[in-house]
């Protein structure tokens, strides 16, 4: 790998000679591959082959032993687990020590395609809620399906920029900031990294960040928490980047406990020794990644603003009752309310939000945060698409087939081969055993939903969206699968 003479130049300077030495050596190696179970879904301890080594600094995070075709394995598209970079992983790090046991509203600002916004609705407190957005409008839906498949319910997915979260001042108690870099780190993982890295890129780069934290610092409540990560290795959009926070905004730089042992590099600033994370390659098994928390400061809010924010912690604290008993829907009969409130496990939970010719079920705990967020937010999906109206018939959405608010008796239920799986997964006709149940039927494999068919007898039509079947026309005739059976 040829890296520009400008990058080797400064990164050189940073980490000394022989450091870069081991560094440049690593760039030219095979990456490491890892995933992140769901344990929403399925037990770790008793799915994954005990050969494989597990991420330290992440609970549910495996290493690979090679990279294998994820495309084929069915339970990929289940949302059993994320193929994601070990030390992004890290973020699970920041919220286990300093997110307490009660629900929090968090939002992930740059969020596609997903891996951190599936990994904090793994481990965020129950009955929390998550917003993920995403500037780019095509990311955005990517975004969405990768959460959808995840399946935890309280999620709401958002396509705008983050200035445009500007109305909602002291909303959030937990925001992550994945800003959009340089792409240092990710040398090694994407060649295309390298072709467009430039030192004038490094300049734009470290403003936009600023620009972006701007934006969204207003939106986090006092003596709230910013995570700030990057995939970069230099101090300019990095330690740089802390400092001009922790200056600008009075905001205090908060420690990590980290052992010894998992080799994180820590502050390289020569004038500065505020906590930060730094992975190298050569010292951590992944890639380039740096992450630092901080905290709001709370000591400057007024009488009127902690009454405010008591107010505001009526609305959003663990246990309280929805605002409203009541049920948006119209266009949708009581009958038929009736009906798809037995697809849900504990329907009470659920407000139901008719839109044109769908009906989504969304947490109604947080449905005084779901009106808010409307009034200036673009909505792409919010809670769990329930179903769509066909015909005269209500048919159950695929995100239904794969998320945790789904009742697991709602529909009856057939176990399909490996085969039969990728064959539903390509959005091509199924054919059940002859005992299958007519009508809706829920397809698992190794007892893990798939998805929907209706199946008509001699024949199953294959509900499973259109934009997510498996494109590929190569199938391996032998198919390495992460899971046990």
């Amino acid at each position: 790998m040829e890296l520009p003479t400008s990058f080797t130049d400064y990164t050189c300077a940073l980490l000394g000679d022989e450091d870069y030495a081991k560094l440049e050596t690593v760039l030219g190696q095979e990456q490491p591959v890892s995933i992140r179970l769901n344990k929403l879904k399925i037990d770790s301890e008793k799915a994954i082959n005990d050969q494989l080594n597990r991420v330290p600094w992440c609970t549910s995070g495996f290493y690979l032993q090679g990279r294998l075709t994820f495309t084929f394995d069915p339970m990929f598209h289940a949302g059993c687990y994320y193929v994601q970079e070990a030390s992004s992983m890290f973020v699970e790090q920041a919220l286990n020590q300093y997110v307490g046991e009660d629900p929090v509203v968090m939002l992930d600002l740059c969020a596609a395609p997903g891996g951190k916004s599936t990994h904090v609705c793994s481990i965020l407190p129950e009955g929390s809620l998550l917003v993920a957005n995403e500037v780019m409008r095509n990311r955005s839906q990517i975004l969405a399906e990768n959460l959808a498949k995840w399946g935890y319910p309280g999620v709401i997915v958002t396509n705008n920029d983050p200035a445009d979260f500007s109305l909602l001042e002291d909303f959030f108690d937990v925001i992550l900031t994945d800003v959009p870099c340089s792409g240092e780190g990710m040398f090694r993982k994407d060649p295309v990294a390298v072709s467009e890295w430039s030192s004038e890129n490094v300049e734009v780069c470290w403003q936009r960040q600023r620009r972006i934290i701007s934006d969204i610092w207003p939106c986090l409540k006092p003596g709230g928490l910013l995570i700030y990560s990057t995939c970069t290795y230099n101090t300019k959009e990095n330690e740089e980047n802390i400092r001009w926070i922790r200056d600008e905004f009075d905001a205090e730089i908060l420690p990590l406990i980290v052992p010894e042992d998992w080799n994180i590099m820590g502050n390289l600033l020569p004038d500065e020794n505020f906590p930060v994370y730094r992975f190298l390659p050569y010292m951590t098994k992944g890639e380039g990644f740096f992450l630092a928390v901080l905290r709001k400061s709370d000591t400057s809010s007024t009488i009127e603003d902690l009454n405010s924010a008591f107010v505001k912690t009526l609305v959003s604290s663990k246990g309280r009752k929805p605002q409203r008993k009541g049920v948006k829907t119209p266009g949708i009969s009581k009958e038929q309310l009736l009906a798809l409130r037995k697809w849900l496990f504990m329907p009470d939970n659920y407000e139901f939000m008719v839109n044109v010719n769908s009906v989504s079920a969304f947490p109604n705990t947080y449905f005084t945060e779901l009106s808010t967020l409307q009034t200036s937010l673009r909505i792409v999906q919010a809670g769990v698409k329930l179903a769509e109206l066909k015909g005269k018939d209500w048919i159950p959405d695929h995100a239904l087939s794969v998320s945790l608010a789904l009742r697991p008796d709602a529909f009856p239920c057939e176990e399909v081969t490996y085969e039969q799986a990728i064959t539903y997964l390509r959005k091509e006709a199924v054919v059940l055993s002859d005992t299958a149940s007519r009508g809706i039927v829920l397809l698992t494999y190794k007892k893990i939903p798939i998805g929907f068919v209706k199946n008509i007898g001699n024949r199953a039509n294959n509900l499973y969206p259109q934009e997510w079947r498996i494109r590929s026309g190569y199938l391996p005739e032998t198919v390495k699968i992460i899971m046990n059976d």
